[in-house]
């Protein structure tokens, strides 16, 4: 169920049209809700149920938001932690691994992981899990140290 949710977000995300239509209220629920229907071909009936009814309710415009909570509902159910590595330089998938058992054995849920380069960083790492973020980048000192600096001379 959740893979096709996540194939029909795929979806609206590359075809910018296919947003506009679901977004449009002006265009009727039921041609909405056919659009739904061959997108997503024979798959799971509970899916094209309340694809059918977000439809019918108006709430075609929201599946994307819909779909993102629905995500994070099963990942909490499941104690899944999903989590973004920036780095300055690209990680070996050794040294990804090794980051990835760090995280599961302090946070005791399995961790999805990942990961982005930004070489602005210049060194070490930042972790996004949600709404926390750990910095433990050498641009992140350097603020710190910059606004600790800042706050002293005052």
């Amino acid at each position: 169920m959740r893979e096709e949710l996540d194939d029909l977000v795929a979806s609206i995300d590359q075809v910018p049209e296919l947003r506009s239509v679901l977004e449009n209220p002006e265009i009727d629920a039921q041609a909405k809700s056919a659009i739904l229907a061959d997108i997503l071909g024979e798959g799971d009936p509970l899916v094209s149920n309340f694809l059918k009814l977000l439809a019918e309710k108006g709430r075609s415009g929201e599946i994307e938001e819909i779909v993102r909570e629905y995500g994070a509902l099963v990942d909490a159910e499941q104690r899944v932690l999903n989590v973004e590595l920036t780095t300055a330089i690209p990680l070996s998938d050794e040294e990804a691994d090794d980051l990835v058992r760090k995280i599961q054995a302090a946070s005791g849920h399995t961790v999805e992981a990942t990961r982005t380069v930004d070489p602005d960083l210049i060194g070490g790492i930042v972790l996004q899990a949600g709404s926390l973020r750990l910095d433990a980048s050498v641009r992140g000192r350097l603020q710190r140290l910059r606004q600790e600096l800042t706050t002293a001379r005052s």
